[in-house]
């Protein structure tokens, strides 16, 4: 068995790809309550993308003529939510963490900023929804 950077485990199964049991606990508890009627559109690992793809053009010089081409400069920067859904009027967007590392919370502050989107963050599988 491999160990993971930071000490999570993958957690594969029916219901799909889960980075930590954490994660997995989460879906559990929220599926539970999309079942009940508490919460709707239960969506995993959401994209919302922060900066898109950049791209350059250089000349690039043939037998015969130049050419102008262009090229991807700089991959776009995404943030991925693991889990979004609905609670009466509000979509929630959630990430559960252990650890914040320093992309995720540059990642959480340009949601803010550019979405107006606030990242509900859960330690604990059974947070309140």
């Amino acid at each position: 068995m491999i160990r993971r950077k930071y000490g999570n485990k993958k957690i594969v199964n029916a219901f799909g790809e889960f980075d930590s049991a954490l994660e997995y606990r989460r879906f559990l508890v929220l599926k539970d309550a999309e079942g009940r009627g508490v919460i709707s559109n239960l969506r995993r690992q959401v994209e919302y993308e922060l900066i898109p793809n950049q791209y350059k053009t250089r000349v690039k010089h043939l037998k015969t003529k130049d050419k102008e081409e262009t090229y991807l400069a700089e991959r776009k920067v995404s943030y991925f939510a693991d889990f979004v859904y609905q609670k009466g009027n509000e979509e929630v967007v959630e990430d559960t963490k252990g650890l914040r590392l320093g992309d995720y919370i540059i990642k959480r502050k340009m949601m803010l900023f550019l979405k107006g989107i606030t990242i509900r963050e859960v330690e604990k599988a059974g947070e309140d929804i």
